[in-house]
């Protein structure tokens, strides 16, 4: 059966925990003006997100960086993972869930699709043996499918997106939207994301991707959802400096970086100053 669509407006927060690409930036070994660049806005973790409404936490990808990011963001609560696709850069940090087991006494939910399920249980075995390890992850998996699915009593809804060949996941929670890892996404999902007020889309680089799309291929995305607020995430080195890309991009659309927080209340978009 299929579930109707619900993009009733609520109020909610998005916080960038990483914006880079899977060897993040800086890149080992890379004296590139970019990887050497001291701007704060030019360093950037594995792509994840934080998102918050109702009072609680949600995260979006757990990468290698995770347990950096939610130390540096000071998250003391977090009830669910919605992963988007199995790459090791959106589920390296999975284990890191632990200190939320032992410190507030609690299961994590995690929402994935059953692929992702089949990598996280290949790359993280011991989770799931019946032999009482004392020092395994506690979580709950969900399974989803192309279908609205309810967190909290409110709507997530999905927007499947192709990685190259892969599906990926992308998320819409009433007025936010969030893609990452996309090359190619269907008319039909591209509806999903129409009358949204601030779409998170990635964008590896200037120049032709096969498996990210590239800036001018994110551009002409926004422009069909036309938004209130477009970030661009998921970056890599190639991309340039942060301050090239703020006065390149065209409005409404800013790069994004690491610590960026996006607040959508009453249906308006704000970005905060950076604590930096």
């Amino acid at each position: 059966m299929t579930i109707p669509i619900d993009t009733t407006p609520i109020d909610i927060s998005i916080t960038l925990l990483g914006t880079g690409t899977s060897t993040g930036v800086p890149v080992l070994a890379c004296d590139c003006e970019n990887c050497t660049s001291p701007d704060p806005r030019d360093k950037r973790m594995r792509t994840s997100a934080l998102v918050t409404f109702k009072g609680r936490n949600y995260v979006i990808d757990s990468g290698p960086d995770f347990r950096t990011q939610l130390i540096r963001e000071q998250v003391k609560d977090m009830d669910a993972i919605l992963f988007t696709h199995a790459h090791r850069d959106h589920i390296a940090g999975l284990d890191d869930v632990r200190a939320f087991n032992y410190v507030l006494n609690k299961s994590i939910d995690i929402y994935a699709s059953a692929e992702v399920e089949k990598s996280i249980k290949s790359e993280f075995p011991y989770i799931f043996r019946d032999d009482g390890y004392f020092g395994r992850p506690r979580i709950d998996l969900h399974t989803i499918e192309n279908e609205p699915f309810l967190i909290n009593e409110v709507q997530v809804i999905p927007i499947l997106v192709k990685h190259h060949n892969m599906d990926v996941f992308g998320y819409r929670i009433g007025e936010l939207c969030y893609i990452t890892d996309a090359s190619s996404i269907a008319d039909e999902e591209v509806e999903k994301l129409k009358g949204c007020r601030v779409l998170v889309v990635n964008a590896l680089r200037k120049s032709r991707h096969i498996s990210h799309f590239s800036t001018d291929e994110a551009f002409r995305l926004i422009e069909q959802i036309n938004p209130d607020l477009a970030v661009i995430t998921h970056m890599s080195h190639f991309i340039g400096r942060y301050v090239d890309l703020e006065k390149s991009f065209p409005e409404p659309v800013v790069p994004g970086y690491d610590g960026m927080k996006i607040s959508i209340k009453n249906s308006k978009a704000t970005i905060s100053p950076p604590s930096w």
